[in-house]
């Protein structure tokens, strides 16, 4: 039989026990992040666009000349000797009144970049605002702001842009403004649907019982579970804005002289192909495809990253 001080001795636990090692976990952006990095064709569609901005916004920096200077060595020539010339300063040519079209590129891309990127902005913005607000609060708020949303959407978005453009000056800030406006549409029945999937969590029923107010509901606890998808449209989102105004510049509604944008390089060179000088076409479209194909790719590896069911 065993004594007192030997069971004691044998029950007690070891006076030196081995400390636990803690487990560290990963948060969902760090596991989206690990999970971007191992898809080839999103990092090199980041690095591109990368590229493409470095391009569009310090580009002009290192060319001799500017987008608005007529060479008039070239002016009435450019078919031959108007070509992309590493001796006369013209990289990728110059256009039919002798202005250098590197330089024309550059600021086309940076004025489509920057429609793309604020357009899309404005709609996600606002999108994300009305669908909140319309799936968590419900009945006849949710009725009246979807009704009005489906009234919109049946209206051609293209003819209230152009409406824009005619009835208002036709400047850069006027078509920030209406591509952003008539592009939310679609992103607010998006948040309205995963609204609906989150305003019975546990989280918010919490917050309710708690006494939380709405609006702060809305601003806490909706709209940061709402910033994965929000983040996958908005980058699926800036292409469509892209080539959206593309199209209006090429009907000669977008950007007016001397500016100009993407769009408008393409439709100007396009109405040159017949007269022998295809860089006009061809550097411009070339941009425009890469920086398409890059956002694609980008939000392609954001949609896949971000998806719940991969985790």
């Amino acid at each position: 039989m065993l004594t007192r001080r030997a069971t004691r001795a044998f029950i007690s636990p070891p006076s030196d026990p081995t400390p636990e090692v803690a487990v560290k976990g990963r948060s969902l952006w760090a596991d989206a992040g690990a999970r971007f990095a191992r898809n080839r064709a999103a990092v090199a569609g980041a690095v591109v666009l990368a590229l493409l901005c470095v391009f569009a916004f310090l580009g002009g920096l290192i060319s001799p000349w500017d987008n608005e200077t007529i060479d008039w060595g070239m002016l009435g020539q450019v078919s031959t000797v108007g070509g992309p010339s590493l001796e006369t300063g013209h990289w990728f040519g110059v256009d039919e009144t002798g202005r250098d079209l590197y330089a024309r590129t550059v600021q086309g891309t940076r004025i489509s970049l920057a429609v793309g990127i604020i357009g899309a902005l404005v709609a996600v913005g606002i999108g994300t605002v009305w669908g909140a607000v319309a799936g968590y609060v419900g009945s006849r708020v949710d009725n009246v702001m979807m009704r009005l949303v489906d009234v919109m959407i049946a209206v051609p978005y293209m003819f209230v842009l152009i409406l824009l453009m005619v009835v208002f000056e036709r400047s850069v800030i006027m078509l920030f403004v209406g591509v952003g406006l008539i592009s939310w549409l679609d992103m607010a029945r998006i948040v309205r649907g995963q609204t609906l999937t989150l305003k019975n969590r546990e989280f918010v029923e919490a917050a309710i019982a708690t006494g939380v107010r709405t609006p702060t509901i809305i601003a806490r606890h909706i709209v940061p579970n709402l910033l994965g998808i929000v983040v996958v449209y908005a980058t699926l989102l800036v292409p469509s804005m892209i080539l959206f105004e593309s199209f209006v510049s090429f009907l000669g509604l977008g950007v007016q002289e001397p500016q100009t944008s993407l769009g408008a390089l393409i439709a100007q060179g396009a109405s040159q192909m017949r007269n022998d000088v295809p860089w006009m076409l061809g550097f411009p479209l070339a941009i425009f495809v890469i920086l398409l194909f890059a956002l694609f790719f980008v939000g392609d590896g954001l949609r896949d990253a971000l998806d719940p069911k991969d985790r």
